[in-house]
């Protein structure tokens, strides 16, 4: 059931969406003292993000579960999955909504550089996925055929556009290759890509191998972010 929209302080009616995501008014932050204005600004922007408040009153660790959830809106590749792998994992989010909407006796597997804190019914390593250690590691626990591999990896930005883009397609490169190597037949690969969508030779590779592929900015991917998603479903084996 969809909640009643709230009024805010002044009266106005702000808006929810059936997330109960409240968009309206904002906050703002005075500079202080010591405190650099870009750290201001992105504490304002904390602080006015609905999705950052959607995840605080939902029990997930990062707004970023919800570029998931709304990626399965559209698409639809969570229900029934029993294997996932979660490429990026960190701070754990997607691996949540995972363990959340899958079937209950789905086997997780994330990965991240970072510390990622335990996610109930999944297996997280530390470790870089670019290694070849790592991909050993992760097939030695997959231990069979994968419905789900989603990746949310990011290379760290330069400031550079082109640098970044490069780079950020390099990882979806590789997690390709990987969901080649574990997904079962008619399984779901998602993946993070930027501006300008993929590149062309990795989207023909992709479009080979399965039989629909399509890219989706969720509404919970911030409007000034050059983020965009790849869906690929049905792999052809």
């Amino acid at each position: 059931m969809i909640k009643k929209p709230k009024l805010s302080k002044t009266g106005k009616e702000r808006k929810l969406d059936p997330r109960g995501i409240v968009r309206g008014e904002k906050t703002r932050v005075k500079t202080a003292r010591y405190r650099k204005s870009s750290s201001t600004r992105w504490l304002q922007r904390q602080l006015n993000d609905p999705y950052v408040a959607a995840a605080k009153r939902d029990g997930y660790r990062s707004r970023a579960a919800y570029k998931l959830l709304e990626l399965d809106e559209k698409f639809n590749f969570l229900h029934g999955v029993k294997s996932v792998v979660d490429l990026g994992a960190a701070p754990g989010g997607w691996t949540q909504v995972a363990a959340k909407e899958c079937a209950g006796d789905v086997r997780i597997v994330g990965i991240d550089l970072l510390d990622v804190a335990p996610v109930a019914g999944a297996t997280i390593l530390k470790m870089d996925f670019t290694t070849d250690e790592a991909e050993k590691a992760l097939l030695e626990l997959i231990d069979g055929p994968v419905g789900l591999v989603m990746s949310d990896m990011a290379a760290d930005t330069t400031g550079h556009q082109n640098t970044d883009y490069l780079r950020t397609i390099a990882l979806a490169e590789l997690a390709f290759d990987f969901a080649t190597k574990v997904l079962v037949k008619n399984g779901t690969f998602v993946t993070k890509v930027f501006a300008g969508g993929t590149d062309n030779q990795l989207l023909d590779d992709i479009k080979k191998r399965f039989k629909t592929v399509r890219h989706y900015k969720p509404p919970a991917s911030r409007s000034e972010s050059k983020e965009t998603y790849l869906v690929a479903q049905g792999f052809l084996g």
